[in-house]
């Protein structure tokens, strides 16, 4: 089942209510056969990180959605959760530069928050 822009939408909020920043929202649907979304954040630490991971699989369980895949908690530098349809990215800022995925998929249609999305 596709995941919706609203559910979308409702995943970067809850990144925002955890203090997440730079959110990022790369569409790959015609682009990758992984994914249909990339959903990209900086925290400020690897707690922070691990508090983020944390609250978007504590808050989307309760909707019975659960990541196939969870890589990167332990160090909190790159915090990957692959839900298949959409897979968050949470970076500390130097590893997101250093790794650079904005580049990486530049071809891809990207929105950028820097609130909420009902906001944006």
């Amino acid at each position: 089942m596709a995941v919706s822009k609203k559910k979308i939408e409702k995943i970067i909020e809850l990144i925002f209510e955890k203090k997440g920043d730079e959110v990022l929202l790369l569409e790959l649907k015609k682009r990758s056969p992984i994914t249909d979304y990339f959903i990209i954040c900086t925290a400020q630490s690897p707690l922070h990180a691990q508090a983020i991971c944390q609250e978007l699989e504590t808050r989307l369980k309760k909707e019975n959605i659960r990541p196939h895949h969870v890589e990167g908690y332990q160090n909190g530098q790159w915090v990957i959760l692959d839900y298949w349809d959409f897979i968050v990215h949470i970076f500390l800022a130097e590893v997101r530069q250093f790794y650079g995925l904005e580049r990486l998929w530049g071809d891809a249609p990207q929105t950028r928050y820097h609130d909420q999305p009902a906001n944006h």
